[in-house]
């Protein structure tokens, strides 16, 4: 058995879990941002180049017929099984890029996600390059998705957008994370309300879909109610397919952190974020874009509707967590945690309401019934 591999970046949106991951770009152009740390350190943007690329997709194919042709053997047609696809995970010494070619094909979802933070960045005849020659390899591809920033978008010529989306790419993420200016401006997000509008507009006006992404208590103690207010004017003026939910969480790595310690960025807690979120689902108005709550990070995982049918269903999900006393509050959360909650009709569960009483009495226990610091201890620990 061959140990083939190929370059894969580090992340991907958990929408595209199971997607066949391509690295087009390395790192980020931009990485300013003082929330985000995920290409800090000495990680200097590339553009990786055609032939990069095509050798790397050259490579997939190869483990592509390497998996196909084990099947064969095994009499299953070309199908790839659960138990054909242990037979390569127990296999030692392949590499990580290697199983996930093998995950890809057992899942079946034809998805391919390109890494890493902005690849409409390239030259367009570049990137269709690459679309063609991925789609050529492999045919069969359902949709092609790829991170990229509002402002690189907003540049960007229509022509040269839509010469991308015939070439493939089908779907485009956007971090919006908010559209209030002196809060971009804080942040360093390196764009302002107008280019996010631009941007996103343009892409879907070149055909492709686009999901914008909020984050929930960026605005922190100061700014948050105009953070949902002109987060909400933003996407009420782009209307993406998707607007989905990624809860701030300041780990210590983030410069964000130091200016959390001095007391200069004031956390709100994760009640007031439910608030927060609510203010922001009141003013979406005129729009007819999907809600996900799709990050483990989310306190409210069945925050998920189409707008406008299902804004006052996503309101009730909730005001039913605003509507609990402090006490259950904490179960609720604590059951988050836990991964038994998605939503505060999972409190009603019999057998899952029990588990997490017990686990309530070991954390007062623990904290010596200092409720506030349980529920910051366990946000901490939802959003690593």
């Amino acid at each position: 058995m061959k140990h083939l591999s190929f370059e894969q970046g580090p992340i991907r949106p958990p929408s595209e879990a199971r997607s066949l991951l391509m690295r087009v770009t390395r790192n980020c152009n931009w990485n300013q941002c003082i929330f985000c740390t995920t290409y800090r350190g000495n990680h200097n943007f590339e553009r990786r180049t055609v032939d990069e690329v095509k050798a790397d997709i050259d490579t997939v194919v190869e483990i592509i017929n390497e998996a196909k042709t084990l099947s064969w053997k095994m009499g299953l047609s070309g199908e790839i099984s659960g138990e054909l696809a242990q037979r390569f995970f127990d296999q030692p010494g392949l590499d990580y890029s290697f199983l996930s070619v093998i995950a890809w094909l057992y899942y079946g979802t034809q998805a391919v996600f390109l890494q890493d933070a902005n690849n409409i960045i390239l030259k367009a005849d570049d990137l269709a390059q690459m679309l063609d020659y991925l789609n050529q390899k492999i045919p069969g591809i359902s949709r092609i998705t790829t991170y990229a920033r509002s402002q690189t978008a907003a540049r960007k010529s229509l022509e040269d957008l839509q010469k991308i989306r015939e070439a493939g790419l089908s779907r485009v993420h956007i971090g919006l994370e908010t559209g209030y200016d002196p809060l971009l401006k804080y942040m360093k997000k390196g764009v302002n309300a107008e280019a996010h509008i631009i941007g996103g507009r343009k892409i879907i006006e070149a055909g492709m879909e686009l999901s914008e992404y909020y984050m929930p208590g960026l605005g922190g103690s100061a700014m948050w109610k105009e953070h949902a207010i002109e987060t909400a004017r933003v996407l009420n003026a782009i209307n993406p397919h998707f607007i989905r939910l990624r809860t701030l969480h300041v780990g210590k790595t983030l410069p964000l952190y130091q200016r959390l310690e001095s007391g200069e960025f004031e956390l709100r807690t994760p009640s007031e974020t439910v608030e927060e979120i609510r203010l922001l689902v009141e003013n979406l108005d005129g729009i007819t874009s999907r809600m996900v709550s799709d990050h483990i990070g989310n306190l409210l995982q069945d925050v998920e509707g189409k707008f406008p049918e299902d804004k006052g269903r996503i309101l009730e999900a909730i005001d039913r967590y605003l509507a609990l006393n402090e006490e259950e509050q904490l179960h609720y959360q604590v059951g988050r945690v836990m991964g038994l909650y998605n939503g505060v009709t999972d409190m009603s569960k019999p057998g899952l309401s029990y588990r997490v009483n017990e686990t309530v009495k070991k954390l007062k226990a623990k904290y010596d019934g200092q409720t506030q610091d349980i529920l910051i201890g366990l946000h901490d620990q939802l959003m690593r």
